[in-house]
């Protein structure tokens, strides 16, 4: 990050004092560093509201999150996009790539060339760089309840936002999330079936079942051809989806245990957790490191892994066409195909709730006028006339709305929205798909009792409380540098050392060389300063 700042920073500067020189005559200098302009009404719903005079026609472009198996489709068929350009009046041009290593360097490259989005996704973590790099706008007068009354009527509110900042400056805001992301484990209850097994209810169970998977022949194609498990390590880290963290307690990245803050990944219990996972790996699908996005569900529909770990209540559904159920059943041709969810720790706790995560950021090249018209355009999104739009489709087409229930047109969805790369998913980047935040249920007439018990069961898993507050890391900490060398020590014990005995050595260079100490005990002081409760961090 810090060599291709070093390399265009001269010519920042030169464009600084360009913009600076060619402004200084109009008697109100550069237009990005004026006082905001009022705040509009654009996004909202009114008829007032609508009846406004339309403002001159801009261009827009975002570089968003979209999942790798999602595309736009032509423009004739893109009805979100002529919503938002006929509504908004602007020419947005969406780029997208599913959040990651190749879409942090495609993102540096724009960067680069001084070709910034206007509007950009990123990792919590990775925007301190951006920040403290001159990447990102100020936006303290403009991400405000006045400016963006959906996005702090439904999602955030003002206290979480003011703990979220970093580096004492207002330069990014939380994209809405999901308090409580429903995870589960899924299995292939028919291969349970065939091979005399019961659902797994422990972690020695589930480990059991893996090994069968791996070396009876689930399939029964006479074939050494399947795994007990398989995840995505996006060819970096050892993801918290493998069960070992929940069995050695770490639930949630981080923890506050009897006053203590818990950073898990970091913790002397990584120790244990990484010898459990060494010895889950001759039944997990070889694969699992280098796997990426949803390439883990990919294989599972292929019948190659007969556990898989899922967030959300409708992948393993009958009447979800993308969901495990569906798309095993047609990609292996097996009729009996039976995924059914399970948790060993669904009376204990299976996750912390959740807290802000990721971040969007604003250009500090872009102009005032497109700065009104993308916070417009995301409030709306984060309303429900653009939820409902980004979401479901468009109303009386893909979906009936009779009071608070919305029942889909399952064919107009299929033939608009999915055979057209899913492409509503990438709008939909701005908000998980939580309609109970408006007040909403889907209802789905084809929704079998067992659909029905599925998601009921995944529902009812117990989540334990979250920190309390919205973790920052002051100026100087590298946290990207902390993370960065910990997922190597994890791949390294994993597949070079004999085992993680060296894992009180390397913790220690993480908590003195790379700061660790530092970071996290300044992560338990602002959870003492939010809560209330005194809570520390132990390094040693």
């Amino acid at each position: 990050m810090k060599s291709w700042m070093k390399m265009i920073a001269p010519l920042l500067i030169m464009a600084l004092l360009f913009t600076a020189c060619s402004s200084s005559g109009n008697g109100g200098g550069n237009n990005q560093q004026n006082d905001p302009p009022a705040a509009s009404n654009a996004g909202g719903n009114s008829q007032n509201e609508q009846k406004e005079e339309k403002k001159e026609k801009i261009k827009l472009r975002w570089f968003v999150n979209g999942w790798n198996n999602t595309s736009l489709p032509s423009e004739d068929k893109d009805f979100v996009l002529k919503a938002i350009e006929e509504k908004f009046n602007v020419d947005l041009d969406l780029q997208y790539m599913t959040w990651g290593q190749e879409y942090q360097s495609k993102l540096n490259t724009m960067i680069a060339s001084g070709d910034i989005p206007d509007v950009f996704y990123m990792g919590g973590m990775e925007s301190n760089t951006y920040i403290k790099d001159g990447v990102a706008r100020d936006l303290k007068d403009w991400v405000t309840p006045e400016r963006m009354p959906n996005y702090f009527q439904y999602w955030m509110t003002e206290a979480d936002l003011a703990a979220y900042q970093v580096q004492d400056v207002f330069k990014r805001a939380p994209v809405p999330y999901a308090k409580k992301k429903y995870r589960s484990y899924y299995v292939r209850k028919d291969w349970l079936d065939k091979l005399g097994l019961d659902m797994p209810q422990t972690y020695e169970e589930m480990v059991n079942v893996m090994k069968a998977f791996t070396e009876q022949d689930p399939d029964g194609n006479g074939k050494n051809d399947t795994y007990g498990y398989t995840t995505s390590g996006s060819g970096t880290s050892v993801n918290m989806e493998f069960p070992a963290f929940l069995n050695n307690g770490l639930i949630g990245p981080f923890m506050i245990d009897n006053g203590r803050f818990v950073d898990s990944r970091t913790d002397k219990r990584m120790q244990q957790v990484l010898d459990d996972i060494r010895a889950l790996l001759p039944y997990t699908d070889p694969d699992w490191l280098l796997n990426k996005g949803a390439q883990a569900v990919e294989k599972v529909t292929q019948g190659k892994a007969g556990i898989v770990f899922s967030i959300g209540t409708t992948t393993a559904l009958e009447s979800n066409p993308n969901g495990i159920q569906a798309k095993t059943k047609s990609v292996t041709g097996v009729d009996t195909v039976d995924w059914q969810p399970f948790h060993p720790w669904k009376d204990t706790g299976v996750w912390a709730e959740e807290s802000p995560g990721n971040p969007f950021l604003i250009s500090s090249k872009t102009t005032d006028d497109k700065i009104e018209r993308s916070l417009e355009i995301m409030d709306w999104l984060a309303g429900e006339e653009g939820f409902l739009l980004t979401r479901y489709g468009q109303e009386g087409v893909h979906y009936k709305r009779n009071g608070s229930k919305l029942e889909i047109i399952k064919d107009a969805y299929q033939r608009d929205v999915i055979d057209n790369g899913n492409f509503i998913d990438i709008y939909g980047w701005f908000t998980p798909k939580t309609p109970e935040i408006f007040g909403l249920e889907v209802v789905d007439p084809e929704m079998t009792e067992r659909d029905k018990a599925i998601a009921d069961m995944v529902k009812s898993y117990k989540f334990l409380p979250h920190i309390g507050t919205s973790l920052v890391v002051k100026e100087g900490m590298d946290l990207g540098s902390l993370r960065k060398k910990m997922n190597e020590y994890h791949v390294h014990m994993l597949y070079e050392d004999k085992d993680a005995s060296n894992w009180p050595k390397y913790r220690e260079e993480l908590m003195t060389t790379y700061g660790g100490k530092d970071i996290f005990t300044y992560y338990a002081e602002q959870v003492t300063n939010a809560t209330g409760n005194a809570v520390s961090f132990e390094a040693e």
